[in-house]
This record gives C-alpha cells, sequence and structure tokens, in this order.
C-alpha cells in the first residue's frame, strides 16, 4: 500500500468548538466573559494570599499554586480559542501548536497532583494539629510544589518532543480547539505506538496515584472527624476540607468522563465538551468555590475592601 504523503507544515488549521457560523458569535461572548472571570478571579486569589498577613499559612499557599495553575492552562488555550471564533480562518502555527500542547500538559499535571498536596495538608491540619506547622515547614510545602512541576515539565517535553519530532501527513485540521495529543496523533504518517504508550500509561499513573493520596488522606480525615466528640470541631473540620474537596469532584469526574469512557461512546465532539469544561470553566469555578465556602477568604476580601474606602480620594 501506499504511504500518505509526508510534507512540512508550517501551520494548522484549528475545527474550533463548532463550525456553525451562528454560534461563533454567541460562544465568543460566552467564552470571552468566562475567561475574564477566570483571569480576574485566579489573579486576585494570587494577589490575595500573598499580601494578607492572616493567609500566610501552607493551605494557601497551595491555593495560591493552584490559581497560577489555572490561570496558566487557561491562558495556554483561552487567548487562541477566542481569536479563532471571530478570524477568518483557525490557523496555529506550527510551532503555536508545540508551545500551546506543551504549556498544557504542564499545568494540567501540576494540577491533579497540586491537588493531592492540598489533600495531604488537609490530612495532617485535621489529624496532626499540634505537629501540623512543623510536618508543613515551608521547605516541606516548597517540596511539595517543586516536584509536581519538575514532574509535569519533564512529561511535557517527553510527550511534546515526541509527537514534534514524528512526521506528519499532508492532512493539517486537528479535530479539536486547541493542540491536544490525541487529535494530533491521528495527524502523524508515523508510527504512533511509542507515543500512545507513553501517554496512556503516564496518564494511567498520574491520574491513579494522585487519585489514591486524595481518597487515603480523606479516609483518614473522615475517621478522625468522626472519632471527635465536639459537633463544633466536626463542623470546623468538615468546613476546612469542603471547598477542596468540591474542586477534587468536580476535576476527577471530567477528566475520568474523558477518559474511562466507553470507546464505543468516545468522540472528540464530546472530547470538546468536556475539554472546555476543564480548561476554562473549572479554572473560571475554583477561585468562586475557595471564596464563596471560606471563611478566611471572605473576611480577607472584606478587609481589603474596607482599606480600599479608607484611602484619601
Amino acid at each position: 500500500m501506499n504511504q500518505p504523503n509526508q510534507t512540512v507544515l508550517t501551520e494548522f488549521i484549528l475545527m474550533g468548538i463548532t463550525d456553525r457560523p451562528g454560534l461563533q458569535a454567541p460562544f465568543f461572548g460566552l467564552f470571552l466573559i468566562i475567561y475574564v472571570i477566570s483571569v480576574v478571579g485566579n489573579l486576585g486569589m494570587i494577589i490575595l494570599t500573598k499580601v494578607d498577613s492572616r493567609l500566610q499559612t501552607p493551605m494557601y499557599f497551595f491555593l495560591r499554586h493552584l490559581a497560577f495553575i489555572d490561570l496558566g492552562y487557561s491562558t495556554a488555550v483561552g487567548p487562541k480559542m477566542l481569536v479563532n471564533f471571530i478570524a477568518n480562518q483557525n490557523t496555529i502555527p506550527y510551532n503555536g501548536c508545540a508551545t500551546q500542547l506543551a504549556f498544557f500538559i504542564l499545568f494540567i499535571i501540576s494540577e491533579i497532583f497540586i491537588l493531592s498536596a492540598m489533600a495531604y495538608d488537609r490530612y495532617v491540619a485535621i489529624c496532626r494539629p499540634l505537629l501540623y506547622m512543623v510536618i508543613m515547614s515551608q521547605k516541606v510545602c516548597w517540596v511539595l510544589v517543586a516536584v509536581p512541576y519538575v514532574y509535569s515539565a519533564f512529561l511535557s517535553l517527553i510527550t511534546t518532543i515526541k509527537i514534534f519530532m514524528s512526521s506528519f501527513c499532508d492532512h493539517n485540521i486537528i479535530k479539536h480547539f486547541y493542540c491536544d495529543s490525541l487529535p494530533l496523533l491521528t495527524l502523524l504518517c508515523s508510527s504512533t505506538r511509542d507515543i500512545e504508550l507513553i501517554i496512556l500509561i503516564f496518564s494511567a499513573f498520574n491520574l491513579v496515584s494522585s487519585l489514591l493520596i486524595v481518597l487515603v488522606s480523606y479516609i483518614l480525615i473522615l475517621m478522625a472527624i468522626l472519632r471527635m466528640n465536639s459537633a463544633q470541631g466536626r463542623h470546623k473540620a468538615f468546613s476546612t476540607c469542603g471547598s477542596h474537596l468540591t474542586v477534587v469532584v468536580v476535576l476527577y469526574a471530567t477528566l475520568f468522563f474523558m477518559y474511562v469512557q466507553p470507546k464505543s461512546s468516545h468522540s472528540f465532539d464530546t472530547d470538546k465538551i468536556a475539554s472546555a469544561f476543564y480548561t476554562l470553566i473549572i479554572p473560571m469555578l475554583n477561585p468562586m468555590i475557595y471564596s464563596l465556602r471560606n471563611k478566611e477568604v471572605k473576611s480577607a476580601l472584606c478587609r481589603i475592601w474596607k482599606n480600599l474606602h479608607k484611602l484619601p480620594v
């Protein structure tokens, strides 16, 4: 059989979320609002947890990095997607596509392991309260965020280099609204077996290991809470975990919907919906969840608001 023609690509064409002209303007407006709220919310959370003296604890250290990551992967995808809604042709340069893929993988893997670190932090805070500041020292906190960043960068580089060092066919249409690994694999002329194996093994390891840390942490937390005699103590313990648990459930439910669904029902259309949710909507929801469900964050916002009103005009 004749092999497909190999060519040197200079750009890719992104199919986008929809090909219906009548939906381009409404979707542009909707996702612009979502992205702006996400940027403002996450930047606000980064600044708030940095400047407020009462939020200088390990929990808010991790929350600041979670906000940075949410800002990172929504920005890796959002601006280009918005431009494509109003552009005549949805193109992305070859190097731009590789860069987008690399940053997206970096941030999305970092997110799940930062959430695992936050689960461990909650376990120490509730199960070992007297030793909390000793166990969760500044050095330990930095290790718990540095390791996910380094590991994610390593995986990101391996995946991106393996894909973009392979031979592409002359077909350059990506059936997605951003450069993701699975749609890009369908454009390769060379064998994709090694790359698919790398993606499968590491995706399974990342999801299972991070989820296992979260589950074990929360099982131990639940056991500790049930042993508490005070109803007020149980309520306080649950309230400190509520925001994090909500974020974890939303993210993992989306990822499992995307990667664990039966192959017969798997399609790029469902991938687009799930991807739009975890690349743009979840980064918008996370700062809202931590603001609305966290008394300390709400108190910090109130203090800043009062201080601003005290400033001379």
